[in-house]
C-alpha cells in the first residue's frame, strides 16, 4: 500500500510567486524521486518471491548428482496442475505382510550413499503426439552395477508400451542422459535412502518400521528398491510375476508426475487402475501395470 506523501507546511508568511514555483518544482523532483525508489524496491520484492515460488514449486534440492548437470534443468513443458503435490502415504491394507516378501529376494542393501550413477544415451521418443517431456533414470551408486542397465530397459519398455501413458497422445516421453535438458529423474533408490527423499517431501514410506512403499516429488520419481527386488504380498500370494509389478510402480509413480491422483479398485474382480495404490493391496481387484486397457484409459473412484 502506497502511503500519501503529506503537504509540505504552511508557513505563517505567504512567500513570494517566485519563490513558491522553486519550492514547487523542488517538491516535485523529490516526489519523482521518491515515486523511482519504491518502484525499484518493488521490483526486488517480485523477483525475490517470484525465486522462493519456483524453488518451491521444484520441491526442494534434488538428490546430488554423480558429476555436474551442465545445463539447467527445464521447467514442464506442457501444462499441468499447479496445486498438484506429492500424494500422501495411505494406510496399508491389514493384509499386507511385508517380512513374508522379505525372504524371497536374496542379499542386496538396504541403505545407500544417496550418490547416484545415470544411465548414459537416451532413448527415441516415445509416443506419436503431445508434448516432449524429456526425463533422466539414475541408479543409487551402490546398486548400479548391478541393477541401472535392467531398471533402465524396463523404464524404457514400460512407457514406451501402447498401453503407457503415451497412449492418451496428451504427452510423449524421451529418455536422456545427465547434463541434458529434463523435466523429471526416475531414480532407483535403497529403502533407506528413501525414505530420507519421500520423508523431505512429508511422506512415510515406512510400514512396521521398514521402508516400504516408492513416492514421487515434484521432479523426482522415486522408486523403492525394497519394491523392486520383493513386489508386494497381493501379487506373490497371487504368483503374479516380478515384472508385471515393477510395470505398476513406474507407471504409478509417473502417472502422478503427469499430474494423476489416486484412485480405487472400481468392483470386486475388476482389474486394478493403475492409479491404485496396489502396493497396499489389491481390495479385491486383479494386478493390472497400465493405464489403457483395451485402448481407453481405465480408471476407478477418486481416492480422497
Amino acid at each position: 500500500m502506497r502511503t500519501a506523501l503529506a503537504p509540505p507546511p504552511r508557513t505563517e508568511r505567504e512567500a513570494p510567486v517566485r519563490s513558491s514555483r522553486v519550492e514547487s518544482g523542488r517538491l516535485s523532483r523529490a516526489r519523482a524521486r521518491q515515486r523511482r525508489r519504491r518502484a525499484t524496491a518493488v521490483c526486488v520484492l517480485l523477483g525475490a518471491a517470484l525465486l522462493v515460488g519456483v524453488d518451491l514449486l521444484r520441491g526442494g534440492p534434488e538428490p546430488v548428482p554423480t558429476k555436474q548437470v551442465a545445463s539447467t534443468p527445464a521447467v514442464t513443458d506442457s501444462p499441468e496442475p499447479a496445486a498438484e503435490q506429492s500424494p500422501p502415504a495411505a494406510q496399508p491394507s491389514p493384509s499386507v505382510q511385508p517380512e513374508a516378501v522379505y525372504q524371497m529376494a536374496g542379499e542386496f542393501p538396504a541403505s545407500g550413499p544417496g550418490t547416484w550413477t545415470y544411465a548414459s544415451g537416451q532413448s527415441e521418443v516415445l509416443g506419436t503426439a503431445g508434448a516432449v517431456k524429456r526425463f533422466r533414470v539414475a541408479a543409487e551408486k551402490n546398486v548400479a552395477d548391478e541393477e541401472l542397465d535392467v531398471f533402465t530397459s524396463m523404464v524404457d519398455e514400460t512407457l514406451g508400451d501402447s498401453r503407457s501413458w503415451i497412449a492418451g497422445e496428451q504427452y510423449r516421453l524421451q529418455r536422456v542422459p545427465s547434463g541434458s535438458a529434463y523435466q523429471f529423474t526416475i531414480y532407483l533408490a535403497t529403502g533407506e535412502t528413501t525414505r530420507k527423499l519421500c520423508g523431505a517431501g512429508g511422506m512415510d514410506t515406512r510400514l512396521d518400521g521398514v521402508s516400504y512403499t516408492s513416492c514421487r516429488l515434484p521432479g523426482r520419481v522415486v522408486i523403492n528398491l525394497n519394491r523392486w527386488r520383493m513386489s508386494v504380498p497381493d501379487y506373490v500370494d497371487g504368483k503374479i510375476d516380478l515384472h508385471t509389478y515393477r510395470q505398476y510402480v513406474i507407471n504409478h509413480e509417473v502417472g502422478h508426475e503427469l499430474g494423476r491422483f489416486h484412485e480405487g479398485c472400481p468392483g470386486q474382480g475388476k482389474p486394478a487402475p493403475v492409479m491404485q495404490q496396489q502396493t497396499y493391496g489389491l481390495k479385491g481387484c486383479t494386478a493390472n501395470s497400465w493405464p489403457y486397457v483395451d485402448g481407453k484409459r481405465y480408471t476407478g473412484p477418486p481416492v480422497a
